[in-house]
């Protein structure tokens, strides 16, 4: 890793180094904090978790060839050499803040209430139409996900697009000090994690905490038809790059009156469902426009593809590298993820909710064919009006022709009556726990059905997907 010695490693985290001076001129190969993903030549940073220490791993590592050792406790006969640090996690940080300024990369940051991993997705799989991209994995999106996402990035490497959440003020300056973004992407500002933001104005707050920490030439990319977002169109100096649906300004009415929203850069027209197969459209960067059909369902999903050809438009690449991108791009399991089973079609959308994403993804169910079903829970930080809001979703079922509700969860309980009221072409199902939900389901779907399984992590109901998918 690239400007990564021992010594380098010392002088950043604030650190004691104890080991041979030979060796404090060597490069770390990589840094993990998992012993059981220690090579040879890479760093161990033993972090002291809620169940297991860290430190403990720490003669084994050296066995598997580890170079060295960030530790926050004094070692006792260590078999290589270590660096002594008040806190890991802390150092660590330091240590991915300053590993990404050595490198000549672009980076794009992306945040949002709702839409940043499969965002994430779609701007990768342009990019990589030109460039090498190493992209963010997994949920390795916070204070301990991104620098290590961050160590992954090697010199073959020419844009990294990693994705930061956020679940309380002070955070985002946090990761995006890390990330250090060439340009930072806002999805929108929704419904989420109001226990600690209390409001779209605290979410909005929150998330452009990321603008302080651009780079000098910095841009931001922001969705123009968000009522907040399409405030910030000026940038630490510079305009705002926006994207959206349709060329004029939208109205929007607010507290203070009817205001539009921000004139679109980037923007898309002839926006035409094909049912769960995508989307088609025509997106218009500059004075170029193209007809691409986008392979996932909702219309969600073409404003990700609007923001990843905002992003292709600034690092250089063409029209036909943009489509080719968006036309290839897959789903992630957990996210609109399509699975043909036993004549039936499942969409697995259930690695977390909110009331954006719920309505979301209720409008490609009722863009399915056959029988539809909508196997819904609880969802999470919502704060004070977290009954409202489930209700909120309940009564998005007006019209929609969804031929039945399977939902868990104590706070469903609102999002099932508000249902009953509301749409009567739905037939309901209500249950506490996610176990007796599954007892009814299981022998209710047939084949020809179209099943959403949603509702927030904790709620488990991967395990639904798990038993339909048998």
């Amino acid at each position: 890793m690239k400007n990564m010695t021992l010594e380098h490693i010392t002088e950043v985290c604030g650190g004691v180094y104890y080991g041979s001076e030979a060796d404090k001129k060597k490069e770390i190969a990589g840094a993990v904090i998992d012993s059981r993903q220690v090579e040879s030549g890479y760093l161990f940073i033993a972090v002291k978790g809620e169940k297991v220490d860290g430190h403990q791993f720490i003669p084994q590592v050296f066995e598997k060839g580890a170079l060295a050792v960030l530790s926050e406790q004094e070692l006792s006969d260590p078999a290589g050499p270590y660096i002594k640090v008040e806190s890991t996690l802390g150092a660590m940080k330091k240590l991915a803040a300053y590993y990404r300024r050595s490198l000549d990369i672009k980076v794009v940051g992306i945040t949002g209430s709702v839409g940043k991993t499969s965002t994430k997705e779609m701007i990768a799989s342009v990019l990589s139409q030109k460039y090498n991209v190493l992209k963010t994995e997994g949920n390795f999106n916070n204070e301990i996900g991104l620098p290590l996402t961050i160590f992954k990035i090697r010199e073959q490497h020419e844009v990294a697009v990693l994705e930061m959440g956020i679940s309380e003020f002070g955070e985002m300056h946090r990761l995006a000090e890390m990330a250090y973004p060439d340009i930072c992407v806002i999805t929108n500002i929704g419904l989420c994690h109001l226990e600690n933001l209390l409001t779209r104005d605290g979410i909005l707050k929150a998330k452009t905490e990321s603008f302080e920490h651009l780079t000098p030439e910095g841009t931001a990319v922001l969705n123009g038809d968000d009522d907040k977002l399409c405030e910030k169109k000026m940038v630490n100096g510079k305009p705002a790059v926006f994207y959206g649906i349709g060329k004029e300004a939208k109205l929007a009415k607010t507290e203070q009156g009817e205001k539009y929203l921000a004139e679109k850069e980037v923007y898309a027209t002839d926006v035409e469902p094909v049912g769960l197969d995508g989307t088609k459209a025509v997106i218009h960067i500059g004075a170029e426009s193209f007809a691409v059909t986008i392979p996932i369902a909702g219309e969600h999903n073409v404003y990700n593809a609007l923001a990843a050809v905002c992003v292709a438009g600034k690092l250089g690449l063409s029209v036909d590298e943009m489509k080719r991108g968006i036309e290839s791009v897959k789903t992630i399991g957990g996210r609109s993820n399509l699975i043909h089973k036993g004549g039936m079609t499942i969409i697995d959308d259930c690695y977390n909710a909110n009331p954006v994403s719920m309505k979301a993804s209720i409008d490609v169910l009722a863009a399915a064919p056959g029988r539809k079903i909508a196997v819904l829970g609880d969802m999470g930080e919502l704060g004070e009006n977290e009954q409202e809001l489930h209700a909120m979703v309940g009564e998005h079922f007006e019209g929609k022709g969804i031929d039945a509700l399977f939902a868990a969860g104590a706070l469903s309980e609102n999002l099932a009556q508000a249902v009953r009221k509301c749409s009567k072409e739905t037939e309901v199902h209500y249950f506490k726990t996610k176990d007796e939900l599954m007892e009814e389901l299981l022998p209710y779907v047939k084949s020809g059905d179209t099943v959403l399984v949603k509702a927030s992590h904790f709620m488990g109901f991967t395990e639904v997907v798990g038993q339909l998918t048998k």
